[in-house]
C-alpha cells in the first residue's frame, strides 16, 4: 500500500513538471536596449494592469499622414501605483510625449517606456532606477 502511494505521488509530481511554465518573456530580446526613440501623440487606451500596462497612441505619420498607433510596454499595476500611477491618471485624448526603447520589428510600433509628459498640466514619469 505505502509503495502504491509512493508510486502515485512519484506520478503526480513528474505530471505537473511537465507542464510547461508560463515564462516572462525578455525585454531584451523584444526592444533595443541600447536605443531610444519620441513618440508624440494623443492616448486612445491606458490598460493598467499586470504583469505590464500598456499605453496605446496615435499620432500621424509625418511622411505618409496616416494614422499610426503605438503600442507602448510599461511597468505593472502595481509597481505603477507604487509611483503614483493610476488607472485614471491618463485618459484618452491626453497629449503625451514618451521616450523609450524601441521594438526591434519597426513596423509594430511598439515601444518599451521609459518616460512619459503630459504637456498640458507638466505631469511627467520616469523609470526608477531599481527597474
Amino acid at each position: 500500500m505505502r509503495t502504491n502511494l509512493t508510486v502515485v505521488i512519484f506520478g503526480l509530481g513528474m505530471l505537473l513538471l511537465a507542464i510547461p511554465a508560463a515564462a516572462h518573456h525578455s525585454v531584451a530580446g523584444e526592444y533595443f536596449m541600447d536605443q531610444r526613440a519620441t513618440v508624440e501623440g494623443d492616448v486612445a487606451e491606458f490598460l493598467d494592469r499586470n504583469p505590464h500596462s500598456f499605453l496605446e497612441l496615435t499620432n500621424k505619420d509625418p511622411r505618409s499622414g496616416e494614422l499610426i498607433t503605438w503600442r507602448v510596454e510599461w511597468n505593472g499595476a502595481g509597481r505603477l501605483a507604487r509611483d503614483g500611477v493610476k488607472a485614471d491618471t491618463l485618459k484618452p485624448g491626453d497629449h503625451v510625449i514618451i521616450t523609450g526603447q524601441p521594438g526591434r520589428v519597426p513596423a509594430d510600433h511598439r515601444m518599451h517606456m521609459l518616460s512619459i509628459s503630459r504637456p498640458s498640466d507638466g505631469w511627467k514619469w520616469n523609470r526608477s532606477p531599481r527597474y
